[in-house]
Order: C-alpha cells, then sequence, then structure tokens
C-alpha cells in the first residue's frame, strides 16, 4: 500500500497482482503499470471484492506517476502520483486510495540498498462522503538475502484507526518473477479487519 519512488524500467511494463483473504469477505487486484517514455508510469487496472452471501463489486484505478529525484543507492528519490478509483469497495478494509488521490512517494536507501525506507503524505476525496482526508504510509524493504526480503509498513488516513501490514517477498527469478505474502490487520479493530494477503510481481526488464 505504501508506494515506492521508484518506477517500471523505463520502455517496459510490470504486473502486480494480489489475493487478499479477510474472515468474511475476500478480494483479487490486478494492477499492470508501463513506462513507455522514461519518467512517466501509466497504472490502469482493478479488484473485485466479495463479501460472504451478498455480489461482488468492482474497483477500477487509472493513475499516473512521475518522478523528481531518481533514488539511488544510499540515496534519496522522490515524486508524485496522481489517481482515480471508480466503483470503491464497501468492504471493511484498507482501499485507502479513495476516490480521487494524489501523494508524494519518497524513499530512502540505506545499507547499500540493503535497507530501503518509504514514505507517502498524500491527500484523498471521498466520493460518497464528500469528505477530503489526509492519506500517509510509511514502509520498510529488508534485504535479508539475495531473493528474499522482509517488507513492513503502516498506512492510513487521518479520520480513522491505520492499519498494519508485514510479510516476506521471495524472487523466483531475479529481476522478473517475485511472490510475496503478507498479514495485516487495522490498529485495535476486530477480527473483521485481519487479513492474509499472496502476491505475484512480474517485473520484465524491457517489453517495447
Amino acid at each position: 500500500m505504501t508506494d515506492d519512488a521508484r518506477l517500471t524500467t523505463a520502455g517496459s511494463c510490470q504486473l502486480e497482482s494480489w489475493t487478499r483473504v479477510y474472515k468474511n469477505s475476500q478480494e483479487q487486484w490486478a494492477l499492470p503499470a508501463c513506462n513507455p517514455t522514461g519518467n512517466f508510469e501509466i497504472t490502469a487496472g482493478g479488484g473485485r471484492s466479495k463479501k460472504t452471501g451478498e455480489p461482488g463489486i468492482n474497483d477500477y484505478v487509472l493513475q499516473g506517476k512521475t518522478l523528481f529525484r531518481e533514488l539511488n543507492t544510499n540515496g534519496y528519490g522522490w515524486g508524485l502520483a496522481v489517481g482515480q478509483v471508480n466503483h470503491p469497495s464497501v468492504i471493511l478494509g484498507p482501499n485507502s486510495l479513495g476516490n480521487t488521490y494524489a501523494y508524494i512517494p519518497l524513499s530512502i536507501s540505506t545499507l547499500n540498498d540493503k535497507v530501503i525506507y518509504h514514505t507517502n503524505v498524500g491527500w484523498m476525496r471521498d466520493k460518497s462522503t464528500n469528505e477530503h482526508r489526509m492519506t500517509y504510509g510509511f514502509g520498510a524493504e529488508i534485504q535479508t538475502s539475495e531473493r528474499m526480503m522482509l517488507i513492513a509498513e503502516t498506512f492510513g488516513d487521518h479520520k480513522a484507526k491505520p492499519y498494519w501490514q508485514t510479510g516476506a517477498r521471495y524472487s523466483l527469478i531475479p529481476n522478473l518473477l517475485q511472490i510475496d505474502t503478507t498479514i495485516g490487520q487495522q490498529y485495535n479493530g476486530s477480527s473483521n479487519t485481519r487479513w492474509i494477503s499472496f502476491g505475484l510481481r512480474y517485473i520484465p526488464e524491457s517489453i517495447f
């Protein structure tokens, strides 16, 4: 949920997909992103949410992202992302992108990229309530081996209790195919806010 100050490789596309399972509901997401020009990434995808015994609800995401400073080893990078979510899910959970949103991703590399910290600060407008909310996210990637990475984050908005998430990501094929799994919950939230997720990332070096 906490974005990094990195883009899909210039002239290529990537796919991030995951399934998130709650006590009484489930979500599936697929977010393909392409960077045709070098410093502008376009993401267009969506997800489907379904509570037990109820019809499913579809979400559609369109986002643009650019960098003002590229992230380098032992340095930092930052940028801007702006997007829109249509038909937002009513399922209780951390779909904190909202309807219309913008945020600044900041990433800091330490220990020769072994630990990278990410911070997001942004805004969203909730269409159903016409509320404006401040959003935030703080996360870290910890490289424990050539193929294994630990991930942890907390995120939310200023009008609700935040969420936390932690897990691991493993490179099945380095620089091409990754899988991950996480667990998370809303702080002091009910068991209905607890989830486990399973994800797949396909990140080829070049497509165009």
